[in-house]
């Protein structure tokens, strides 16, 4: 017996070493590979793309704007002249000189319509959010906004003309009905038709991220908000705005930059008449003073990074999303 119980204690310390090798970790399945590439590795394709198309071009804007010019060539020698030819008269003392006048107007058409399209894409994506029960029917809908982003911009702003022009449709409905006893001359070539036009174009950059944030939203907060008394408006205010003010954020940034930025929009629908940034920086161009041109485009720059600072500091976006 005891030579029989050896003998199994034997056999059964062989069976475990045998199967040692089984608890071993399982060897990657044929065609993987068993090493994998460091973090810094894997975003190495990213970071040089990202360094190629907004680092380089950067680093040549800022380069080019302290650059000397003549009128016929480029002069790769350092100088701060090209900032302070922009800001040249502003510190006179003979109120607002140029470059402060178009900066200003600048600003004011990026505030109303920021304030315009958050308000109509805050609408909007409400009641695609709240009141349109099928997904279908949101996507029917979400595809109706985007139906005016099938054609150009340009084509979407002379489209106006033939409404807001002396003798266009309003006009004329106007003075048919007698509401006015002359054509309005403010409908076209106006701030009003610059903002109507920016409006047009760029509610939907508001519509979206405010729309993803409110889908994000769990019903039964607002269920229960509503259990627990609260009215409509409460609702509204205390619980969706703020659940959504990262969408409302994302949307204030991509309305702002483009408005900033923007010269086609001033250009058409102003008569060539109003003052913007990018109208001063594409004359600029046009008469061939880049290093004047890339001093304008550091400085609003500079002013639109500001902008998103003080925006992003309301809410930390990358938290949120």
């Amino acid at each position: 017996m005891q030579a029989h119980a050896v003998t199994s204690e034997e056999s059964t310390a062989r069976t475990d070493a045998g199967a040692g090798p089984a608890h071993a970790p399982p060897a990657p399945p044929p065609g993987r590979l068993g090493w994998r590439a460091p973090a810094w590795l894997q975003a190495t394709p990213f970071s040089l793309v990202f360094a190629l198309f907004f680092i380089v071009p950067l680093a040549l804007v800022l380069t080019i704007s302290v650059w000397e010019y003549n009128q016929y060539e480029i002069i790769p020698a350092f100088t701060f002249r090209n900032y302070s030819d922009v800001f040249a008269g502003c510190l006179a003392g003979d109120g607002l000189c140029t470059t402060f006048r178009t900066y200003l107007s600048t600003l004011k058409f990026s505030f109303l319509t920021w304030l315009i399209t958050l308000v109509l894409g805050f609408a909007v994506a409400y009641f695609l959010a709240f009141h349109v029960r099928t997904l279908r029917m949101q996507i029917l809908f979400f595809v109706i906004c985007t139906v005016p982003f099938w054609t150009s911009n340009v084509i979407r702003m002379i489209a106006w003309m033939p409404l807001l022009g002396r003798h266009g449709l309003v006009n004329d409905t106007l003075l048919a009905l007698g509401l006015v006893d002359r054509p309005l001359e403010w409908l076209l070539y106006s701030d009003f038709s610059v903002v109507l036009a920016y409006v047009h174009l760029y509610t939907l950059f508001m519509i979206v991220p405010i729309f993803n944030a409110m889908m994000r939203i769990d019903r039964s907060l607002v269920e229960a908000a509503r259990d627990a008394g609260a009215s409509s408006w409460q609702i509204l205010w205390n619980v969706i705005v703020p659940l959504t003010r990262t969408g409302i954020i994302i949307g204030s940034i991509f309305v702002i930059t483009i408005v900033m930025g923007d010269f086609v929009t001033v250009g058409v629908m102003g008569g060539q008449q109003i003052p913007s940034v990018g109208k001063t920086i594409q004359v600029q161009t046009s008469y061939l003073q880049f290093p004047m041109a890339a001093a304008n485009a550091v400085i609003l720059l500079a002013i639109v990074l500001m902008i998103i600072w003080a925006l992003t500091r309301l809410v930390d976006v990358r938290k949120e999303l």
